[in-house]
């Protein structure tokens, strides 16, 4: 069963936009926080913006003022919206859901990740 699932990927010029999505099961309680992250081949995984469960929302300094992250509760979605998009946004993008256990422990949930281009 496909527990987080991204949406969203494709081809884009630079300076166009593109909102990835990224929908997490209803069998996954209490998510703590919702992370998009990317990774360029060869490269680390690198985070690029998260929202907790209050709302509160962090990003990556290359991305402030680009990429928005939201969510709709009762969907269990949360979405990356990322505007004027630049050729070093290429990757692929990682959708990590947060859930905290009855023990008070977190577990990790990922997806499969989707595909970003942006070409010139």
């Amino acid at each position: 069963q496909v527990q987080v699932a991204e949406s969203g990927g494709g081809v884009a010029k630079a300076g166009e936009s593109l909102r990835l999505s990224c929908a997490a099961s209803s069998t996954i309680f209490s998510i703590d926080a919702v992370a998009w992250s990317r990774q360029i081949p060869g490269n680390q995984r690198e985070m690029v913006a998260q929202i907790t469960s209050d709302g509160k929302a962090d990003y990556l300094d290359s991305v402030k003022g680009r990429f928005t992250i939201s969510r709709d509760a009762a969907k269990n979605t949360v979405y990356l919206q990322m505007n004027s998009l630049k050729p070093e946004d290429t990757a692929v993008y990682y959708c990590k859901v947060v859930s905290i256990t009855s023990e008070g422990g977190t577990i990790q949930y990922w997806g499969q990740g989707t595909q970003v281009s942006v070409f010139l």
